[in-house]
């Protein structure tokens, strides 16, 4: 798994990841970062709009995924006060003062889900983070209790089985199908970028 923050330069790889829809439902992930109305009005062109305003700023919302040089995956990640409706959540507001960057989704292109691949997207995500000099990285993914999820909606977290590859551990809970999970990372260890082009 490579990985290269969303820019100017990779967001036609973001949309490719993202297809037609803009993900689920038109979010293009702008879902946790504006109040509800302002996302459902920008459903589709106008979130799409705002991310590419928002990949144009410094550090950049996320990292786009490849493999074998393929771009198949995306992973919003960010500081924990860009996102402020999860801040508002019952289930995802912060257990404690630590700083901390937040994941905040987790998407995968048609065609490459149910292959394991959240792990390494993960770890893609940390080594951004910690590219940044940050040391904590929180999530709040879904732990299904059959392993079933309803759709991709739903898990746009990520799932906690994925997050434990990742070398995450547990919190707590909030909901006992959503656990607050934390991994600290190596601030200034960058892994390993995507190639340019």
């Amino acid at each position: 798994m490579r990985w290269a923050p969303l820019t100017a330069r990779t967001f036609a790889d973001f949309e490719l990841v993202m297809g037609a829809n803009g993900g689920a439902r038109g979010c293009w992930c702008m879902h946790w970062r504006v109040p509800f109305p302002e996302w459902q009005r920008g459903r589709g062109s106008g979130n799409r709009e705002r991310m590419a305003e928002r990949a144009a700023s410094d550090p950049p919302p996320g990292v786009v995924c490849y493999l074998r040089g393929e771009p198949v995956g995306w992973v919003g990640i960010g500081e924990r006060a860009e996102y402020r409706r999860m801040q508002r959540s019952p289930v995802m507001r912060p257990v404690d003062d630590v700083p901390a960057w937040v994941i905040s989704c987790i998407y995968l292109r048609r065609g490459y889900r149910r292959r394991g691949l959240q792990a390494g997207m993960i770890e893609a995500a940390c080594e951004f983070a910690a590219g940044y000099g940050q040391h904590t990285v929180d999530a709040y993914p879904v732990d299904p209790a059959d392993g079933r999820l309803a759709g991709a909606d739903n898990a746009m977290t990520g799932i906690a089985s994925a997050y434990r590859a990742a070398g995450f551990t547990e919190l707590g809970r909030a909901k006992a199908d959503r656990p607050v999970m934390r991994r600290v990372v190596a601030a200034g260890v960058v892994g390993s970028p995507a190639p340019s082009g």
